[in-house]
């Protein structure tokens, strides 16, 4: 399978681990393989897409911008403890989003080939300035205390 302009489908399979955690053995899912679904898929692995969405382009961006750009697999959590990844973002703002929710996520090095791909995407539908909303709570604040300095002079 073929990836688009904004779809990249890979094969992603996971393994559960044990992990020495001082006397007591912790269980834990990672990420086993990763490959392009144009690549013939590995045992037990699954079929998920890695969608990019315009109005994610800025967090695209800021990921891109940083000295580690990462991928993040969400994944579904069975009854029975085991993950399933069910889908791949580029955005850390999805991936803090279901971490919040108690969703499981996994992330991983981007690797080269992909960050070429959401740069020509972000090429292709331009740049999207980025919105601090904080910002601008504290703009209004000096512009606040602005308003009332002035009003305190007169």
């Amino acid at each position: 399978m073929q990836h688009s302009q904004s779809v990249f489908p890979m094969y992603v399979s996971l393994k559960k681990v044990e992990k020495q955690v001082g006397r007591w053995l912790a269980e834990s899912w990672e990420l086993d393989q990763i490959v392009p679904a144009t690549e013939a898929a590995p045992a037990g692995a699954q079929l998920v897409l890695l969608e990019l969405y315009l109005d994610e382009r800025a967090s695209y961006r800021l990921n891109l911008d940083m000295d580690n750009p990462m991928l993040y697999i969400v994944c579904d959590e069975r009854e029975d403890g085991t993950w399933v990844p069910s889908m791949i973002s580029a955005d850390q703002n999805v991936a803090a989003g279901c971490l919040e929710g108690d969703t499981p996520v996994l992330n991983l090095p981007m690797p080269e080939a992909i960050a070429c791909w959401i740069e020509a995407f972000i090429t292709q539908y331009g740049e999207v300035e980025i919105c601090a909303h904080r910002r601008k709570h504290v703009n209004r604040r000096k512009e606040l205390a602005e308003e009332q300095n002035r009003g305190r002079r007169h």
